[in-house]
């Protein structure tokens, strides 16, 4: 499903109003906020998507990330997660999903995560993920609204999981791509999280599955502030480029550049592969994160000495065109 369909099932539904729903579906935010106390809230979200990767167990593993990946965008902390399941029990052995599932408990508990239960279907195309709740203050909350004027815009990790995930359908990416895409998908974005608070964010979400042009849009329609990207300050993966040359893009690239273009102006000379790439569904995405000139170079320093080596600062936030994304 693109983003328009998503849009056109929302509009007409009626939104169901109560006082401690601090971000709810009239956000369009990374998750659900419930307040509980003057000093709790609770973070709700859930995702789940047929396999990307080979391996059930490294499946599983990136389910777990990618799910998690929400609660870390607001500033939460993730505390409990459910399975959910739907596995073809008449074409595929038990083992795989064990395997599945060892991974995405594996990933849960590296995040320090109680998995307390699930629900699973039997299905004819195997798909797995997780409900997760997380907890945050609710003066605390870290929204994909609150970009301002002069910011800088950080992003984690490198694009590009889209394309390579189709050509791997298509047995041609080599096991050295493999792997280092897989290592890009499975690590979790708490670090990256805990280290922007440190500093002090004013925004965040994270990239997934609207890619980065559409998830940067969408960051700056709801902060009213414009953002301009510089393209060759943006990671990702060489081999992405390399298949987007060949065509190997997914069909959710094309609904995200339809849906998003009328919002985003692109140089005319940047090459048609490298706009492929911003407009690129990804699973497990990096952080997109807005925060002051100083606050960024001290975070992006910190990103590296923790490891996070693709970190970058990719471009700046605006206060006009309002709702805007240029590339240059």
């Amino acid at each position: 499903m693109g983003p328009g369909d998503l849009k056109k099932a929302l509009c007409d539904l009626p939104l169901i109003a109560n006082p401690n729903v601090i971000r709810g579906m009239a956000n369009l935010d990374d998750a659900g906020v419930y307040k509980l106390t003057d000093e709790l809230a609770i973070i709700q979200t859930v995702d789940f998507f047929t396999p990307i990767v080979d391996d059930p167990y490294t499946f599983g593993q990136i389910a777990a990330a990618n799910a998690l990946s929400d609660v870390y965008a607001m500033g939460g902390q993730p505390v409990t997660a459910m399975n959910l399941v739907c596995f073809p029990t008449k074409s595929l052995a038990i083992s795989v999903l064990k395997a599945v599932l060892r991974g995405g408990i594996d990933k849960m508990s590296e995040a320090g995560v109680a998995l307390v239960g699930g629900h699973s279907i039997d299905d004819a195309e195997l798909k797995y993920g997780f409900s997760v709740t997380g907890i945050v203050h609710p003066e605390k909350i870290v929204t994909n609204a609150g970009a301002r004027a002069g910011d800088m815009v950080i992003l984690t990790k490198p694009l590009g999981t889209g394309i390579i995930s189709t050509a791997l359908k298509a047995k041609m990416v080599k096991e050295a791509t493999i792997a280092k895409l897989t290592r890009c998908m499975v690590t979790l974005n708490s670090q990256a999280s805990e280290l922007m608070q440190e500093v002090g964010v004013h925004a965040c979400t994270d990239v997934t599955g609207f890619g980065l042009l559409g998830h940067t849009v969408q960051l700056a329609q709801n902060s009213q502030v414009g953002i301009n990207l510089k393209a060759s300050s943006i990671p990702s993966f060489p081999e992405a480029g390399e298949f987007a040359r060949q065509g190997m893009c997914p069909a959710g690239l094309q609904r995200n550049r339809e849906f998003y273009s009328p919002s985003v102006k692109i140089a005319p000379e940047l090459p048609d592969y490298r706009q492929d790439i911003l407009f690129d569904p990804q699973t497990s995405g990096g952080l997109l994160i807005c925060l002051s000139p100083e606050g960024a170079e001290r975070l992006l320093k910190q990103l590296k000495r923790a490891g996070v080596a693709d970190a970058a600062i990719i471009g700046e936030v605006v206060s006009q065109p309002r709702g805007v994304v240029t590339v240059k």
